[in-house]
């Protein structure tokens, strides 16, 4: 039998760890861009790959239910990554790394906000998407972990866990994205 003794000190140690070493400026920052999308009225617009992909979808779940039931003003959020139709479609009659992209040409209006998930900050989709929206007068959002990768670079504003480790950088945008609920409805 294999022993998980001790496997909760070590995953919440290097968690906490990197709770207190991020910027928490960088954090509220961040939480502000998407307030001040919401309170524009604009299309707030998350994407993201594999598990970054349920965290896009988390945010918009959580924002666009609590935030217009709490506050009752609008939240005008969608993910990319929740047609899978769609997305299959792009990605088998063009490719995969357009199947944001592509989307966004359809829906993207100037002063949008694409909120962009990228662990490694190299996805090559998520990078197109990112370079679109910033040609398109849109406010680009990264969320990235390891040393950032180019969504750190191209991104107009960046939420970076500076962390090896793909499940704590999730954990911390995932923490990102409850504080921004906490915010909007009132209650931080």
């Amino acid at each position: 039998m294999i022993s998980s003794k001790g496997i909760a000190e070590a995953y919440l140690g290097k968690l906490i760890a990197q709770l207190s070493t991020i910027n928490r400026d960088e954090i509220d920052h961040a939480v502000q861009v998407v307030a001040d999308a919401w309170q524009a009225g604009k299309q707030i617009i998350t994407l993201g790959n594999g598990g970054s992909s349920m965290t896009a979808l988390h945010f918009i779940t959580d924002w666009n239910k609590s935030v217009f039931m709490y506050g009752g003003k609008p939240f005008r959020g969608r993910s990319l990554v929740d047609n899978m139709g769609l997305v299959m479609a792009y990605g088998n009659d063009i490719s995969f790394q357009d199947i944001f992209v592509e989307q966004l040409k359809n829906i993207l209006t100037p002063g949008d906000l694409v909120i962009a998930i990228s662990g490694s900050g190299n996805s090559e989709n998520v990078i197109r998407a990112v370079q679109y929206a910033n040609d398109n007068d849109a406010v680009t959002l990264g969320l990235c972990g390891y040393r950032g990768g180019k969504l750190k670079e191209m991104a107009q504003h960046v939420l970076w866990a500076d962390v090896d480790d793909m499940q704590v950088a999730e954990d911390v945008h995932a923490i990102f994205g409850h504080m921004v609920m906490q915010r909007l409805c009132g209650y931080l």
